[in-house]
C-alpha cells in the first residue's frame, strides 16, 4: 500500500477568498515503512501573507519571489499523488486550497487524481473525544519529537504525521497487509477476508461455572422459580 503524508502552509485562510498555496510537503510510505521518496516545493504565489499567517510558517514574500508558481510543478505534484492514499490532518483545509490552485490551472479536483483521503483529524477525535488534537497536541500524547516544531513547516509536518499515523494505527499492521480495497465516498477502506483468522475457544474452568451456576441460581431464587433459561432447561 503506498500512502503520501501531505501538507501546505498558505498565504492566509481562504482560499475562496484568494489566498494561494506557497509550500507543498509530501512524505512517501510504503507498507508503512518510510522510503525517503519525498516531494517538496516552495511556491511563489502572487501575493503576500497575511500577517497572522506569516507569524505561524514564517516563509516571507521575499523568500518566495524566485521560486516556481504552481503551473510549473503542477505535472511533477500529480505524478507523485496518481493512486496513492493520501493522508492530510485536516484534510478539508488543504484539499480546498489545493482543490483552488487545480482549477487555476484548468486540471480536474484533487480527489480525481488520488486513491482515496485520510484525515487524521477526524481518526483523532474519534479516538480522543473532547481533548485536544492539534498536530502538537498528538505529538506530545503519543511520543512524537516535535522539538524542531517552532514554526509550521509544510514538509516537516507531514514528517510528524507520518509518525503520528503509524502511532494512531499500532498495532493495526495485520490488517494493512496483502487486503484489498474498495472506493467509498471517495475514501478508500479496507476489506479483509476474516476467513483465514482462526479465533481461539477458551473455555471455562470448572471454578468459574461452579460461580456462574451460582449466580443463575440466586437471580432463579429472587424471581420467584420464573427465569426462562430454568424453564427451557
Amino acid at each position: 500500500m503506498r500512502q503520501i503524508f501531505l501538507d501546505t502552509e498558505t498565504t492566509g485562510l481562504s482560499a475562496a477568498n484568494g489566498d494561494r498555496v506557497i509550500e507543498i510537503g509530501c512524505v512517501e510510505l510504503v507498507n508503512r515503512k518510510l522510503t525517503g521518496k519525498n516531494l517538496h516545493f516552495y511556491l511563489n504565489p502572487g501575493r503576500d501573507s497575511h500577517e497572522e499567517a506569516l507569524k505561524v510558517h514564517g516563509i516571507t514574500t521575499e523568500f518566495l519571489r524566485d521560486k516556481p508558481k504552481f503551473d510549473a510543478v503542477v505535472d511533477e505534484l500529480l505524478a507523485y499523488l496518481q493512486g496513492a492514499e493520501v493522508i492530510i490532518h485536516n484534510a478539508a483545509f488543504d484539499v480546498a486550497f489545493l482543490n483552488k490552485e487545480l482549477e487555476l490551472v484548468k486540471r480536474p479536483a484533487f480527489r480525481q487524481h488520488v486513491a482515496g483521503v485520510i484525515d487524521t483529524l477526524v481518526m483523532a477525535k474519534e479516538m480522543f473525544p473532547g481533548k485536544r488534537n492539534g498536530l502538537d497536541a498528538l505529538c506530545d500524547r503519543l511520543g512524537v519529537d516535535n522539538s524542531g516544531r517552532t514554526l509550521h513547516g509544510a514538509l516537516l509536518d507531514a514528517e510528524l504525521l507520518a509518525d503520528v499515523y503509524i502511532n494512531l494505527t499500532r498495532g493495526q499492521d495485520a490488517l494493512l497487509m496483502d487486503v484489498g480495497s474498495v472506493q467509498h465516498g471517495g475514501t478508500a477502506v479496507v476489506q479483509v477476508d476474516l476467513r483465514g483468522f482462526v479465533l481461539p475457544v477458551v473455555a471455562a474452568n470448572a471454578q468459574e461455572l461452579a460461580a456462574h451456576e451460582d449466580v443463575l441460581t440466586q437471580l432463579d431464587k429472587s424471581s420467584g422459580g420464573k427465569t426462562l433459561w430454568r424453564k427451557l432447561a
